[in-house]
């Protein structure tokens, strides 16, 4: 079979690239090779003065064809593909195509293997030994990455850590920040870790354990709207979740802010959420209409003597 090469892919585009929507003179579509399962198209064509021009989105099904011929062929590596196109100033005229095949090491993904992973961990664990003992393993794990080393969190670690002293049990989330996998974005996961503090003189060890999956499922919502993080931060207090009957007379939780934050991850610090389990009568009588609830929970937080400010 014959090498479909960059040349081969510019007469093809010129054809298609030349029917371009009324007042376009230029235009530019990148598109990514599959990585990690995932592949990105973006671009269009432009007006004179930079802006895009709304139609000729049917290019973007052209160029990711162009895009698969150039992988079939493999007579180069690449990982991304830059299409530009220039109208030509004289009438009847083919306009410019060119085809540019790059390999762009900014987006290879974490793969599976990703000595990044542990350094979070790593970086997690010091920061707890300093407010108490941390015992090797895990309350709670869910190992259930799948081949890139993603779990529900998208990084390979899905678990609740135990930090003891003589008077309280601390349980927090051990891997919401770190890295994602499969993807090349420097950023700590999504942002946060939570944490909540518990009296252990009061509870069973199926208690516990009750605390640290409800940390797990509480994970995976933080981890599944990613914007949480930054409502917490911006609301200092959001009413987040409805406890089942196990957790009674407990029946709401409260995410607030915490002045900590974990230091030393792969891609700077991360804030700490705190968790705070309430009861119904806490809030009985407060306007809950606001985004998240966020009066209440700050009003149920205050009359406990914790300040969210």
């Amino acid at each position: 079979m014959k090498a479909y090469s960059n040349s081969d892919a510019e007469r093809e585009l010129r054809l298609i690239l030349d029917k371009a929507p009324g007042g376009a003179v230029s235009g530019e579509w990148i598109s990514t090779t599959e990585q990690a399962g995932v592949s990105s198209q973006s671009g269009g064509y432009m007006y004179a003065d930079g802006s895009h021009v709304a139609e000729g989105d049917n290019v973007f099904q052209t160029v990711r064809q162009i895009v698969e011929k150039l992988e079939s062929s493999r007579t180069q590596r690449f990982n991304k593909v830059i299409v530009h196109w220039v109208k030509s100033k004289i009438p009847l005229m083919r306009g410019r195509v060119t085809v540019d095949t790059i390999f762009d090491e900014a987006i290879v993904p974490r793969g599976p293997d990703s000595t990044i992973y542990e350094a979070a961990a790593v970086a997690r664990r010091a920061f707890w030994e300093i407010y108490g003992d941390v015992p090797d393993g895990f309350i709670a794990e869910r190992g259930d990455a799948n081949v890139h080393n993603q779990t529900n969190w998208f990084g390979p670690h899905r678990r609740v850590l135990s930090i003891r002293t003589s008077s309280r049990l601390t349980l927090a989330t051990d891997g919401l920040s770190t890295p994602w996998a499969g993807i090349a974005e420097p950023e700590n996961g999504v942002e946060c870790e939570l944490f909540i503090e518990l009296d252990p003189s009061a509870m069973t060890s199926n208690q516990i354990d009750d605390w640290a999956n409800l940390l797990i499922g509480l994970g995976d919502l933080v981890a599944d709207g990613f914007q949480v993080a930054a409502d917490v931060e911006k609301h200092r207090a959001i009413l987040f979740y409805s406890l089942t009957d196990e957790f009674s007379p407990m029946t709401r939780v409260i995410l607030s802010r915490d002045s900590r934050r974990i230091e030393n991850l792969p891609f700077g610090s991360v804030p700490l959420i705190r968790v705070t389990p309430i009861a119904e009568e806490e809030i009985a009588h407060q306007d809950q209409s606001d985004e998240w609830a966020s009066n209440a929970a700050r009003y149920a937080l205050s009359e406990r003597g914790n300040d969210v400010a």
